[in-house]
């Protein structure tokens, strides 16, 4: 079996969020998806998002840098290895050290499910090294959605 640094197994070292955001399924897909959408919303609290470039498409890259309140940049990057609009989203994702090189590679999967009219969004990362990581991705993740409705109801025609 598995076992991360910690011990902890592939299960345990993974973190799902689901979440229902009033707004229709395409327009979550494209603001999840389009640049100039996630550079107003992608981040944690108190973070912006100075830059963002995607290729929506499989194989294609991103590199999405974002800016904590007391000004360090945290760069993460990835490949799109699933592309299906407006339904799902499947990319490897990164951090990127100082010297432009990526640290350990985990998946995330994203899907979005149409509510008549609202989409439930279910995104799923890992498999972390450890627990530990997994829950400090949790807490930036559940900001990352906090962001993202706030941004919709904002923006209900972006």
């Amino acid at each position: 079996m598995d076992r991360g640094n910690d011990g902890a197994a592939v299960a345990d070292r993974t973190l799902a969020i689901t979440r229902t955001f009033a707004a229709p399924r395409e327009l979550v897909f494209k603001v999840w998806t389009q640049p100039e959408h996630v550079v107003r919303w992608w981040g944690p609290k108190g973070f912006t998002t100075p830059s963002a470039a995607m290729e929506v498409r499989p194989g294609g890259a991103y590199r999405t840098v974002i800016r904590s309140p007391e000004g360090k940049e945290h760069v993460m990057r990835g490949l799109f290895r699933e592309v299906v609009p407006p339904e799902r989203l499947v990319m490897s994702f990164a951090w990127e050290d100082e010297q432009g090189e990526p640290g350990h590679e985990t998946l995330v999967k994203v899907t979005f499910e149409d509510l008549a009219g609202q989409t439930r969004l279910t995104f799923e990362h890992g498999v972390f090294q450890t627990m530990a990581e997994r829950d400090s991705h949790f807490g930036g993740w559940s900001q990352f959605m906090d962001s993202l409705a706030a941004y919709l109801a904002a923006s209900p025609d972006a």
